[in-house]
């Protein structure tokens, strides 16, 4: 690391931490607004996220919309000399550093918010973000499912108090706090003839729960999916069947696989720990094991996953791609998170509409570009859009839709 690169670290970590003097804030803008400091600063981003702490010290509102405007209209200053760049490069990275800077500054008050635009073609200037009225703003998802019994009942689990919920059969039906339905079989071990009940286990656009099944098997359920299982395993196999995304903890029981069904394709295990992502508006369906082993098949195709693995099938080739993992991507809905890492403005905002309740828009077709950046769920809609709009992407909210402008 050179004297610069060095120097760059250090006046990142007292900007992050906020024991940055005004002579030393000066020094970090001027060595951004340098070439050759792009990787080494997504580096600093990526390791100020991975060990941000949510007790440390926390930027008013007012504090991130001062800092952001500043950052904003350095850039604007600095433009002119940047436009004379013949390749049209030095404008695109001028506003790459400003985009990363100003994100850094969102940082601490949005929750965590880590972006970067790769996109190869050069951006459109960019308007210093504003904040939407209170009115126009959606809170994020929450703890919200509905239980459907094989009778047809429908019981709403967000309004429902905490305890036994009803008993079918010898297994009681129990709602626990902080989202969580459970199953617990009371008496003898079940026979393989007696009559087995199946539920189903549906979370709404914008609304997250996890169950226990009978055999003590854990599974979270994303937004806008749906688990439909058994009271009670009897048979030589334990089966489910999933819509949408869920995280499995898999209970050992080496004469009982465990399977998933999605459509017609199969996830096969024993005691592991995987996550299926299958919506209907995704072009695939993956299959992210993180311990044990699977195997996922769909007509004659199958394949083994080891730790650390996808298998993604392309439902339209039906043809199932083994590959390395992102793990901080895929688990990061379970964690809370927002994590891109590359993905085009359609991918993310297929994603926030299904955490918020909402459609998406676009007046002025697709705006290319890929993203990178992560950012709590937690997080009122308007402060997810409002630092998208960094890259120059400009977005409204009218009644349950957010519309999108370049």
């Amino acid at each position: 690391m050179n004297t610069d690169h060095k120097r760059l670290a250090y006046l990142f970590r007292r900007y992050f931490s906020q024991t940055v003097t005004a002579e030393e804030e000066q020094e970090l803008m001027d060595l951004i607004s340098r070439d050759g400091h792009t990787e080494e600063l997504k580096a600093l981003m990526d390791e100020a996220w991975a060990t941000y702490k949510t007790d440390m010290p926390l930027f008013s509102p007012g504090q991130s919309d001062a800092m952001l405007h500043r950052i904003m209209q350095e850039k604007e200053n600095g433009e002119e000399t940047a436009v004379r760049s013949r390749k049209g490069e030095g404008k695109r990275i001028r506003w790459l550093r400003a985009a990363a800077v100003a994100a850094l500054l969102i940082l601490p008050a949005a929750g965590g918010f880590i972006l970067w635009q790769r996109a190869r073609n050069p951006l459109k200037t960019p308007v210093a973000s504003r904040t939407m009225p209170p009115g126009d703003d959606i809170a994020p998802g929450s703890n919200k499912a509905v239980l459907v019994l094989a009778n047809g009942t429908s019981i709403p689990l967000d309004s429902s108090g905490n305890g036994l919920l009803t008993r079918q059969g010898s297994t009681r039906v129990l709602k626990l706090r902080g989202g969580q339905l459970a199953y617990e079989a009371q008496g003898e071990k079940r026979k393989a003839s007696d009559e087995v009940s199946f539920n189903t286990l549906t979370t709404p656009p914008g609304g997250e729960y996890q169950v226990v099944l009978p055999d003590n098997s854990k599974v979270w359920l994303n937004a806008a999916s749906s688990l439909r299982f058994p009271t009670a395993f009897t048979t030589g196999k334990r089966e489910v069947e999933l819509t949408g995304e869920a995280y499995f903890e898999v209970a050992e029981d080496k004469d009982r696989p465990f399977e998933v069904k999605v459509n017609d394709m199969h996830v096969k295990v024993l005691g592991t720990h995987f996550n299926v992502m299958a919506y209907g508006d995704e072009s695939s369906v993956k299959t992210t094991l993180l311990e044990g082993g699977v195997k996922v098949s769909q007509g004659e195709t199958e394949a083994l996953l080891k730790p650390g693995q996808q298998a993604d099938l392309d439902k339209s080739a039906r043809h199932i791609r083994i590959r390395k993992a992102d793990m901080e991507e895929v688990m990061a809905w379970k964690e809370g998170l927002f994590h891109f890492d590359g993905d085009d403005l359609p991918s993310i905002m297929r994603k926030i509409a299904r955490w918020y309740d909402m459609e998406v828009s676009y007046e002025e077709g697709l705006p290319a570009g890929h993203f990178t950046g992560v950012i709590s769920r937690d997080n009122n809609l308007a402060q997810v859009l409002k630092v998208l709009e960094l890259s120059g992407i400009h977005f409204s909210i009218e009644g349950r839709t957010i519309r999108v402008k370049q």
